[in-house]
């Protein structure tokens, strides 16, 4: 057999497909599998967190099984839940997070592997959002608007309108608000009749109908924004983000399907003020998935608190909600709204919140009080020393900054070399040593 083909018989062998084996189903799922380039996939390792799934599932199969969570038995149903994600995700060009959460909702995965399954999903081109960040199907929002409390609301909304400018006029609001009202109150509403009539100008790309039909329902959206203040955004800013909701309702509407404009427009009225807050109403954001989480524990809570009679504890929740009580905790915590240190204090209001905030790193009184003698006591013995000594122990030592230095920074500042400081602080050390000045700093070795 010649060189050049033991080399082919080589590379046959090495490239020939393995058998696979019954063991193949417990193989972790690598990033080859889900289509990812080979470049991509050295990036990332995907076996870490089936190796930590693996060890779960190895403990749990050793507890009882709960009856409101179905334990799984083996990592394939792990690998199958990975690759029905991976396609659902390429097919829509994103996940949404409670998707993902809820498929993996068994599993205690950490918050590290749960970031490389997202970087994973980066790579193949798979966004993933908040649940109101997604663009919804025309499908849902037809089943929507189908539901009777939308069609009761929306006849609310009607009779709401009718009555806005004298309700709102009376009531207390701001100028800017005030003089908003009375421009688009010179608007008139539009009949179903000139609601199709402009929607069929609009869709042959008259920009002036739909001008007409955004600024016609511009009371529409003060009526819906008005039934979220107090929410964590002004009133104004309701308003604005409910108008960028009503262009979109107006670049969507359909007048085939049989709406009514109004119907339709609340959808994405509501909904484009709805994100708005979740994005920008708290200091610190949290993502959509977890407001939903935080709103179900407000729910379960108060539903606690009727029953028992008081305030239930955080492990009568975590039952509840069947979450470990860690989780339930860190909930809490998470839903904890941030208290500006400047917050008016007493009837008077000339106090302030952070006034009354004890600073754990500072100094008690009397340790304070320590500190300032043995700098005193310290001065005074070093002021025995040669002023090149004083020196270079209060720069080893950090006497006056905090900040020790090596022999080599000291031997820089002086322009000698680090054995010549040594010698320094060694012949100034043995000089502390005396009896006299020793006994001066004794006492506060304690």
């Amino acid at each position: 057999m010649t060189k050049d083909e033991k080399k082919t018989t080589k590379k046959t062998k090495a490239t020939a497909p393995k058998k696979k084996t019954a063991k193949a189903a417990k193989e972790p799922v690598t990033p080859e599998e889900m289509d990812l380039d080979i470049e991509d996939a050295e990036k990332i390792d995907l076996s870490a967190l089936n190796d930590d799934i693996d060890s779960q599932i190895a403990e749990k199969e050793q507890e009882p099984t709960n009856g409101n969570r179905t334990n799984k038995n083996n990592s394939s149903e792990y690998e199958k839940v990975i690759k029905e994600l991976t396609a659902k995700g390429k097919k829509e060009g994103f996940l949404d997070y409670d998707t993902i959460m809820d498929a993996l909702d068994t599993y205690d995965i950490s918050k590290d592997k749960i970031d490389d399954m997202y970087y994973a999903f980066a790579l193949m081109g798979i966004e993933v959002v908040d649940g109101l960040d997604k663009e919804p199907s025309e499908e849902e929002i037809e089943t929507e608007l189908n539901d009777d409390k939308i069609i009761e609301e929306d006849k609310d909304i009607d009779e709401e309108l009718k009555n806005l400018e004298s309700t709102m006029l009376k009531s207390n609001i701001d100028d800017p608000v005030r003089m908003y009202l009375k421009e688009i109150g010179k608007i008139p509403l539009l009949t179903a009749e000139e609601e199709i009539e402009l929607s069929k100008k609009m869709l042959e790309g008259d920009e002036v109908a739909k001008m007409h039909i955004v600024e016609a329902n511009l009371r529409l959206v003060v009526a819906i924004a008005k039934r979220y203040v107090g929410r964590g955004m002004l009133f104004l800013d309701l308003i604005q983000e409910g108008n960028l909701g009503l262009i979109k309702a107006v670049e969507k509407f359909d007048y085939k399907k049989g709406f009514k404009f109004s119907t339709y427009a609340t959808w994405w009225i509501r909904q484009s003020i709805t994100r708005s807050i979740a994005d920008q109403a708290r200091t610190i954001r949290i993502p959509v998935h977890m407001v939903e989480t935080i709103n179900k524990l407000i729910r379960y809570n108060r539903q606690l608190v009727q029953e028992l009679g008081r305030d239930p504890k955080p492990e009568e929740i975590a039952k509840h909600m069947d979450m470990p009580e860690e989780k339930i905790m860190e909930i809490m915590k998470i839903a904890q709204e941030p208290v500006s240190l400047e917050t008016p204090i007493g009837e008077e209001e000339d106090s302030h919140l952070g006034d009354f905030i004890p600073d754990d790193d500072a100094l008690a009184p009397s340790e304070a009080a320590a500190y300032s003698l043995l700098k005193e006591q310290l001065d005074d013995v070093l002021e025995t020393l040669t002023d090149r000594e004083k020196k270079v122990l209060k720069l080893r030592f950090g006497l006056e900054d905090g900040r020790a230095r090596t022999l080599e920074e000291v031997g820089k500042e002086f322009d000698v070399t680090r054995e010549r400081i040594r010698q320094i602080e060694a012949k100034a050390l043995r000089k502390l040593r005396g009896p006299k000045k020793s006994n001066k700093l004794k006492d506060y070795l304690d």
